[in-house]
């Protein structure tokens, strides 16, 4: 019995922790263990190579570039899913009456659909013949762009297109953030002079929304990457000439379509490590500005 009360509490927490280790931590230390091989995940045969893989991604130049184009997808989404939104939410909090619960609503209905059927919809929008987008920019006389097929624009479509899905989703946590900033503080600000809504968004909803403001900033540096794998794969498989594959998307082709999964754990490992530091300097330095209320 009293070998049983030891373990109860284990019992209790083990629905949730063995998931997690069969389907999180062992896939990983898997990982760590494949990017030490050359391994095509068909052959019996499996060449222990050490750090040949991660000598071979370090110095290859379709790896950085897989690495700029990374850093381009968490800049851009970032203004799109975090800067955009927010000043989108608070200005729907400016709105009154039923206007407000129209534009919640019609904001947030992308969010409902695949971004496999987004990606569809946005593949008939930037036709470059036919397409609804270059018609509208062409009645402003702007000529036709290739959004898809042009290296320059390509990178920028594919972040529409995740953006234009998940945006309402952001949306939605942003505008719970800023209408959970107390209006007693809001009104005390005024007072004191600072009355433009500018100045209330700088000095108050930011502040004082920062507990939301930084958990969006999180997903979206995290997530965001892994959203944006399924516009690229239907759309542009990588290209043109790499222009929008990312270390996600590496992955996958290293695995999935070369067969070398070497290379690919190689690529996983080095993207956990990457986004690991992020999370650990968002943890210790961006978390020391962020306000949380009492």
């Amino acid at each position: 019995m009293t070998v049983f009360k030891k373990l109860k509490p284990y019992l209790y927490l083990a629905p949730a922790v063995i998931p997690i280790a069969v389907f999180v931590y062992y896939p990983l230390v898997k990982s760590v263990e494949i990017s030490f091989l050359s391994w095509n995940m068909v052959s019996p045969n499996r060449k222990w190579v050490g750090l040949d893989n991660y000598v071979h991604l370090l110095t290859s130049a379709e790896f950085w570039k897989s690495v700029w184009n990374t850093g381009m997808y968490i800049v851009l989404l970032l203004l799109l899913l975090l800067v955009a939104p927010f000043f989108v939410a608070y200005a729907v909090t400016r709105v009154r009456g039923k206007m407000q619960s129209f534009l919640k609503s019609a904001i947030f209905v992308p969010t409902v659909l695949s971004l496999a059927v987004a990606s569809i919809v946005f593949l008939w929008l930037f036709n470059p013949i036919s397409g609804s987008v270059n018609h509208l920019i062409g009645l402003i006389g702007l000529p036709s762009v290739n959004w898809l097929s042009d290296p320059g624009w390509a990178l920028i479509s594919i972040v529409i297109i995740t953006s234009w899905k998940t945006f309402g989703y952001h949306f939605i946590l942003l505008l719970s953030g800023i209408l959970s900033v107390p209006q007693d503080i809001v009104e005390a600000a005024r007072i004191d002079g600072v009355s433009s809504s500018m100045g209330l968004i700088r000095k108050i909803y930011i502040p004082l929304s920062g507990g939301t403001i930084m958990f969006v900033f999180v997903i979206t540096v995290v997530l965001g990457i892994q959203w944006s794998f399924v516009p690229i794969q239907m759309l542009t498989n990588g290209g043109p000439d790499q222009a929008t594959t990312h270390l996600v998307y590496t992955v996958y082709q290293y695995a999935f379509q070369f067969f070398r999964s070497g290379l690919a754990s190689a690529v996983s490992v080095l993207t956990f490590i990457a986004f690991s530091g992020l999370i650990i300097f968002q943890a210790l330095v961006m978390e020391r500005r962020v306000h949380y209320e009492n």
